[in-house]
């Protein structure tokens, strides 16, 4: 699964602005940009790039609420769709034909577990940098009226790297893939499946972090240090 992620400039200042506008070729929709952020997690507002018409960066729940939901609150259960039956899961079947969106990142947490022990690791591009997750995302009317976006971000198996820490991973889409993937007017589930499949190893690092990530408060370019014991070997 993938329940926490990073959202900060890797190859820059920790106190820098993510230039995610720059790196996917998309308008904000609000004013104000994003700020570095270390320790993202589920019902939190995060920034999607969409497609309707023009790319667009908008700030999503995330956890997705479909649009015929009663309640909010399926959302908390809704923060991650398996790839392998995205394409008819009925919270999920209508937003990957119409509703697909990038999720920018620029490393997750995974906590892998030994016994009773769960470690919390990061994983992220060799050498840093931003990719985009791929996801889905719908907009629902509150009983007040109002409309609420949300996302999920989508999982498959875990790579060779990602296997003995989890055997689940999000779905990282090639820089090449990210314009097919949110081209709408691409609704053939065969060729939309081709691009669900995990990340080559060679491309990632992991390693071990600070437990202090298993609090969702705690915030800081601290979080993502690695405790150099707990670095596993590259591939």
């Amino acid at each position: 699964m993938c329940g926490r992620y990073t959202l900060s400039n890797p190859r820059g200042s920790f106190s820098e602005t993510p230039e995610i506008d720059a790196r996917f070729l998309a308008e904000f929709v609000e004013t104000g940009g994003v700020e570095p952020r270390y320790n993202i997690a589920p019902t939190q507002d995060v920034p999607v790039i969409t497609n309707e018409g023009a790319r667009r960066i908008e700030r999503m729940r995330w956890g997705l609420v479909p649009f015929w939901a009663k309640d909010i609150k399926i959302g908390n259960r809704m923060i991650n769709a398996r790839g392998e039956t995205v394409a008819e899961k009925p919270a999920f079947r209508t937003s990957f034909k119409r509703k697909r969106c990038l999720i920018p990142a620029s490393g997750f947490y995974e906590w892998k577990r030994d016994g009773k022990t769960k470690t919390p690791m990061h994983i992220r591009l060799h050498g840093g940098g931003f990719y985009a997750m791929a996801g889905l995302y719908d907009r629902w009317k509150n009983p007040e009226g109002e409309w609420i976006s949300s996302c999920t971000i989508i999982t498959t198996s875990a790579n060779e790297l990602m296997a003995p820490i989890h055997d689940r991973m999000p779905v990282i889409l090639p820089e090449e893939a990210e314009e097919a993937w949110i081209n709408l007017e691409i609704d053939d589930a065969e060729m939309l499946k081709a691009f669900i499949k995990p990340f080559p190893a060679a491309s990632l690092e992991a390693f071990e972090v600070s437990s202090m990530v298993n609090a969702a408060k705690n915030q800081g370019a601290e979080l993502i240090e690695p405790v150099e014991s707990g670095r596993l070997p590259g591939f």
